[in-house]
């Protein structure tokens, strides 16, 4: 007996199963009834942009986002100019894969830095050159906020409200934000913050992965499978949904527990998981 098609709303971001090769991926997904991907830049560009491009679309998926942009927290002219110029490139190939939203994570503090405030700042200065040009091409940049612990190396941007305050800056239709479970989920404001998201029109992504603890591989690697932890993943998509969120429901899971299996088994997986527990 066959399963039942995967829920209309799901996407699989290709790092939940980094062990496939773009082409095993769109396989699997058209397969299982996925009806969406999130890419990858690095691995995009190592298949090729235009192939991955037809790739995809030849099989009837859309792209609900690509990671990532970002890394705007550099203190130099140099840093910045080299941030500004990548970014630039990110996006001619978010349009040209069909992505929904160029995913951003915003950068850490600079060695020996500790103005969080400063490197804020920053960030608001290179999205000022940025979504112009990003909104030229079609493409909506998403700021992500992570977890406060990657705040000194990875994101000074931790929380909803933070990205907001970012976002708010520019137009809706030019820059949003990224709900992820997996960053988001302890924070007491957070549904106050996705309505505020949601009544602006900035809600550009939503991710989900678990909360487990201890965190098996660290806090980069140590995703959990969906129910295997301690976030009310239903809770958190209906919290979206409640702020008018309607798109694409993305799963990243970074896991080289999961990497380290048969990749359709791990599909098969995330579709069940998905069903159970995220709806």
């Amino acid at each position: 007996m066959r399963p039942p098609p995967a829920p209309p709303r799901l996407s699989v971001n290709q790092e939940t199963i980094r062990q496939w090769s773009l082409p095993e991926l769109v396989e699997g997904c058209t397969a299982a009834g996925v009806g969406a991907v999130g890419l990858w830049r690095d691995p995009v560009r190592t298949f090729g942009v235009r192939e991955t491009a037809r790739l995809v679309a030849g099989a009837g998926l859309g792209v609900s986002s690509l990671c990532r942009g970002g890394f705007f927290t550099a203190a130099d002219p140099g840093g910045r100019a080299a941030a500004l110029d990548d970014n630039r490139r990110a996006v001619e190939e978010a349009a040209e894969l069909g992505a929904d939203t160029l995913v951003l994570v915003s950068g850490g503090l600079p060695p020996g830095d500790r103005d969080l405030v400063g490197a804020r700042g920053r960030i608001a200065g290179i999205l000022g050159e940025l979504a112009p040009w990003a909104a030229s091409h079609g493409i909506r940049l998403g700021i992500e906020p992570l977890h406060p612990m990657f705040a000194s190396d990875r994101c000074v941007v931790s929380t909803l409200g933070q990205a907001l305050d970012l976002a708010e800056q520019f137009p809706a239709e030019e820059v949003g934000v990224v709900a992820d479970s997996y960053h988001l989920w302890w924070d007491e404001r957070l549904p106050a913050e996705l309505l505020r998201a949601g009544r602006g029109g900035r809600i550009a992504s939503v991710q989900v992965a678990d909360w487990v603890t201890p965190l098996p591989e660290g806090v980069l690697l140590g995703r959990g499978q969906l129910g295997d932890g301690s976030i009310d993943l239903r809770g958190f998509r209906e919290l979206a949904d409640a702020a008018g969120y309607g798109g694409a429901v993305e799963v990243e899971i970074f896991s080289p527990g999961l990497w380290a299996r048969d990749g359709a088994e791990v599909l098969r997986e995330v579709v069940d998981r998905y069903r159970r527990h995220v709806g």
